[in-house]
Parts: C-alpha cells; structure tokens; sequence
C-alpha cells in the first residue's frame, strides 16, 4: 500500500500539525499535573519540585533534540520512494528500518548520557546555593527523574518514524490517557496508596517515569498493529548501521543545542525576573505559561512543515518549500493575532485560570502588562521555530543553531541584562530583552532560509 499525499495546502499541513499540537499541549497539562500534586505538599515541595522540573526539563529537550531530525530523514527516504516508484518499495523501507534501529541506538546513549547529567546535576545542588531541605527533596526527586529519560527518547524516536510518515494521530490519544494516568500514579507514590511506599515528591519524580514506561509500551502496541507502520518496525538497535549512526548524531547534534540555547535563555529570563521579587516572578511566570501554551501550536506548525519540505525534497520538489512556509506562517500568524487580541482587550479574563478571582492587585497589575510583551514574544518566537523547522526540513540544521546562538546570546541576554539593570527598566526590561532576543533570531532565520530556498537542489 503507498501513503500519498499533496505537500502543499493548508488541509495537508494542519493534518499534521494538529495531531502534534494537540500532543505537546498533552504534555504540558502532565506538567500542570505534576504541579498541582506538588502544591498539596507545601512550599517547600513546590520550590524543590520546580527546580528538579526545571532542571529535567532542560536535559530532556537536549535529549530530545537529538533524534527530533529523523522524522525528516524518513520523510526524505519517503520522498524519495515516491519519486523513484510512486510509492514506498523496498528500498525505502529497509532504509526506514535501518533509521529506526539507528535512532534507537542513538536515544539510548543520549538517554545515558542524559540521566548521568541530572544525577551529577542533584548531586552539585548544594553548590547552587540552595536550602539543605530544598536540596534533599529535590535531589531524591530528580533521580526518580533520570530513568524515565530511557523510555521517554525511544518513545520520541517512535513518535518520529510515525510522524516522518504523517501517522502521528495515535500518540495524541494515548498521551491524552496518559494524563489521567499520571494524576493517579501521582497520588499514589505521594501518599503510599494500595501499598506503595509514602515517597512524597519523590513519587512525583517515579510517577513521571512509570508514565513514560506506559505511554511508550502503549504507542508501540499501536504502531506494531497499524497496517501501513508494522513492516518497517525494527527495535533491534543493537543492529544499528554505524554509519547511520553517525548520519543521525551528526543531524541531531546541532537540534540539541538549539533546543537547549531556547530553554536555557527562558531559564535566564526567569532567574533575572525573581531578582525583583516575588510579585514580577509570579507575574512573569503565569505570561510565559499563556505564551507556552500557544508555542505549541507553532511546534506543531513547525514539525508539520518541516515533515512536508523533507517530503517535498525528496521527491525533487523542493521548490515546493517557500508555499509550504506561506501556509504555516499564515496558520501560525492568524492564531496568534486571536489570542493577542485576547491579551490586549480582556487580560483580566486571560489571566484568571491562573490568578483567580481574587488575585493580588500588584500581580495582577504587571501580569497584564507583560501580556503585551507576550504579543510580541509569541509573534517572534513561533515565526523562528517554524523557521528551524523549515530549515531541518531542507537539511539545514547547523543554521538553526548558529542563529539563535547570535540571536540569544549574543542579542538576547545582553539585552535583558541592559534593559533590566542599565536603563533601570527592571521585570520589564528582562521581557524588552527576551523579545529582542528572539525577533534578532527570527530575522536571521528568515534570511537564512530565503538564501537556501534561492540555491537550486544538487
């Protein structure tokens, strides 16, 4: 059976956006989850947990980087397929099972590396400067952190040999039940439910992990019964072609940095913004949570374009990449004037799911003002992750990293720092300087992409 469709068109990209979307949203309410069990346990268990989140959070988009790119090496191989046989034939498959036991390999070796990283991380806590009580709650928690990290990479490998071949709805209803699964996982490993141990925030940390083991044993059994999937299915990684291994390292490698440069200059911001106090740490941190809901979307926007160009190249159709580019701007632009126009008109409303009716004034207050910086952040941010995306897609990813290394370091947190302390604009000045950061990275891609879009194939 061969799998066609049109790379170009608004239908084609939002049937693959939106399943990806609608998983990274998934994954954001596990987190909102996870949170919200931490608030049962005191303020003690939030800072700690928060801090071993952050820290998780940073290895794992590192980690993930790492194999994001073979959703676009199966999708060249079927590109290519189509172009050779009008359909995937032997060749592309065998190629396609040799990515996958290759990108198998490769997660399990980010994951160790990975997992070694967040334990050495819980071990120097003390030398972040942190409270001893902080520190043994959340030293105990990251470790329950860092096995989930095995299954967890080989389930974002199977996500992308599913996405490089536009089958990613699937994931969407598993990670969906997986929610539910967390909260329950949660409570019990909290409060030593049916026996289990009383682990406290550590249970949060071994709920996650359990959760990762399901997800993933549940994607695979649907991936091994979908028709079109099953004959390419290969886990033996320890098959793995050496020399595909070192094509995937070498994609990956420069993803990884990109996607750790992004969460470690948001990390920045929010350190910076605690500097002036409680209220602007707060204010700052229900404006990011809007603003990362709607980033999601543009994930997906740019995963599904960067899948589509992958596509379209190998079918020797790579002119096809500026059309495709025009529709997930135009996708990922309208949506964000929409909610924009929410921040600007009726901020009260926007903020209330998180500060509530009876919000502090003062909190209050600069939320909604820095809800106008979070117009101008998401307009920046989303156009330069579709603008990866876009890139990855044309096998570009060294670009990636090389923009927004000069985009946030060398525009970015500079700008922070002298609209926060020089010009004495304070949380204000931090957000000023972290939408530079991101429009000077934007500009750049943009530019990029326009001068690899105007050099002809081959």
């Amino acid at each position: 059976m061969t799998m066609t469709l049109q790379p170009t068109g608004y239908r084609a990209l939002a049937t693959l956006a939106a399943p990806i979307a609608g998983i990274q949203l998934a994954q954001v309410a596990l987190t909102s989850v996870d949170l919200a069990m931490l608030g049962l346990l005191g303020v003690s268990a939030v800072a700690a947990g928060g801090l071993a989140i952050l820290l998780y959070n940073q290895i794992r988009t590192m980690c993930v980087g790492m194999v994001t790119g073979v959703g676009n090496l199966v999708a060249t191989a079927a590109g290519e397929a189509e172009l050779r046989a009008g359909g995937l034939d032997d060749r592309a498959r065998d190629e396609i099972r040799s990515l996958l036991r290759s990108a198998l390999l490769v997660a399990t070796l980010a994951a160790l590396v990975g997992a070694s990283v967040l334990c050495g991380l819980a071990l120097a806590l003390p030398l972040l400067g942190q409270r001893p009580e902080i520190v043994s709650l959340a030293r105990a928690m990251m470790f329950a952190l860092a096995g989930g990290l095995f299954p967890m990479m080989w389930l974002n490998v199977l996500r992308q040999f599913a996405v490089g071949l536009r089958r990613p709805g699937s994931l969407l209803a598993v990670t969906l039940v997986s929610i539910a699964v967390n909260a329950v996982a949660n409570a019990a490993f909290i409060y030593g439910w049916a026996g289990l141990p009383r682990l406290g925030v550590a249970g949060v940390g071994l709920a996650t992990t359990v959760v990762q083991v399901f997800t993933l044993a549940a994607f695979a059994s649907t991936v091994r019964r979908d028709p079109e999937l099953r004959p390419m299915v290969s886990l033996a990684a320890w098959r793995a072609d050496p020399a595909v291994v070192k094509h995937i390292v070498r994609h990956g490698t420069p993803i990884c940095f990109t996607y750790g440069s992004e969460a470690a200059i948001t990390s920045i911001a929010t350190v910076l913004m605690g500097a002036f106090g409680p209220a602007a740490l707060a204010a700052s941190n229900v404006a990011n949570q809007l603003a990362y809901i709607v980033y999601q979307c543009n994930i997906g926007l740019s995963q599904g374009s960067s899948i589509l160009v992958s596509r379209a190249s190998g079918r020797g159709e790579r002119h096809l990449a500026p059309v495709i580019a025009r529709h997930a701007f135009t996708l990922s632009w309208s949506l964000t004037a929409v909610v924009s126009l929410g921040y600007v008109v009726v901020p009260g409303v926007m903020l209330w799911p998180f500060l509530g009716g009876d919000a502090d004034a003062v909190v209050l207050g600069m939320a909604s003002t820095l809800l106008l910086f979070a117009v101008v952040q998401q307009f920046s941010k989303g156009t330069q992750n579709i603008l990866v995306g876009l890139l990855r897609g044309l096998g570009d990813t060294a670009s990636g990293l090389r923009c927004t290394l000069i985009g946030y370091w060398g525009v970015g947190v500079p700008a922070m720092l002298a609209c926060a302390y020089v010009f004495g604009w304070g949380g204000q000045g931090v957000w000023v300087g972290l939408c530079l950061g991101f429009g000077a990275t934007a500009v750049l891609l943009a530019r990029r992409f326009k001068e690899v879009v105007s050099v002809p194939a081959g």
